[in-house]
């Protein structure tokens, strides 16, 4: 079964591939439009950007950039949204307003009252694996078996959530690629992806135009220039059970997962 694509709403002037782009609310609805064009199944708004050593932003402003388009796209569109912020307060705000699901890089560990706030939401959560913070994982990352401590790391958080109260079956895994990771811990973790999947909780993987691919292809040096790599990425995932895939590049990953599937079938058939 192929893997739910994620479509990237990006509202902040500074995220690493498409930073202010969109500039106003008419803009992130066009864009809302094409995504869902193109074949996305939720939509994943953000107001602020986790790229390495971005600055943080005031929970006031982030909430001023992400409510008004939720509750457009609400109005006008039928798809699932999810959130990507670490800030409690940025998802209690954007759930009124209709988000369906809270995307943490911090795993719900950002503030004390995380993992009470997401089981009085009752929205999906996706706990996602950073070693750090923003402004500085990438400085120094280091890891003694990155794939078991990642492991290790989001089951334990994953067991705190439904401690807080969060529903188990509402709880998402995502190991953080490019979040406190050198390549060869990217590769490392997008090699046993299958041992995240086997945690027992749905998979979510998101590394669409990411570095570790200008590192692989020295002459991809600008993100719009990392589809092939973002493709094989989300490839691998859904050979490894993942059950979603956050992306750029709609359209193009969706035709992808369809080919690799129809492959993959013929091949069992004969």
């Amino acid at each position: 079964m192929r893997p739910r694509l994620m479509g990237i709403l990006n509202l902040t002037p500074d995220s690493f591939s498409d930073g202010g782009r969109i500039e106003s609310l008419e803009a992130a609805l066009h864009r809302a439009h094409e995504l869902v064009a193109q074949g996305a199944d939720v939509l994943d708004v953000g107001g602020e950007s986790t790229r390495p050593r971005a600055e943080p932003v005031d929970e006031i402003l982030e909430i001023a950039r992400v409510v008004p388009v939720i509750r457009a796209i609400q109005d006008e569109l039928d798809i699932p949204i999810s959130i990507d912020t670490m800030k409690p307060a940025v998802a209690k705000a954007a759930v009124a307003a209709g988000a369906w699901m809270w995307n943490d890089i911090t795993a719900l560990g950002f503030a004390p009252d995380s993992l009470a706030t997401a089981a009085t939401l009752g929205c999906e959560v996706v706990l996602i694996h950073m070693q750090g913070e923003p402004a500085t994982m990438q400085d120094d990352p280091r890891y003694e078996d990155v794939v078991e401590e990642v492991a290790s790391f989001l089951s334990k958080r994953a067991q705190a959530a439904i401690a807080a109260g969060v529903p188990r079956e509402r709880i998402w895994l995502d190991p953080g690629i490019g979040f406190g990771k050198t390549l060869a811990h990217n590769l490392a973790l997008l090699a046993n992806l299958d041992r995240f999947a086997a945690l027992g909780f749905p998979l979510l993987v998101g590394a669409s135009r990411k570095g570790f691919i200008r590192a692989l292809d020295r002459d991809a040096s600008d993100p719009q220039d990392r589809l092939g790599g973002s493709i094989a990425v989300a490839l691998a995932a859904s050979r490894a059970g993942a059950a979603m895939v956050r992306v750029h590049d709609v359209r193009e990953t969706a035709q992808a997962l369809v080919v690799d599937e129809a492959i993959r079938r013929g091949g069992a058939d004969d």
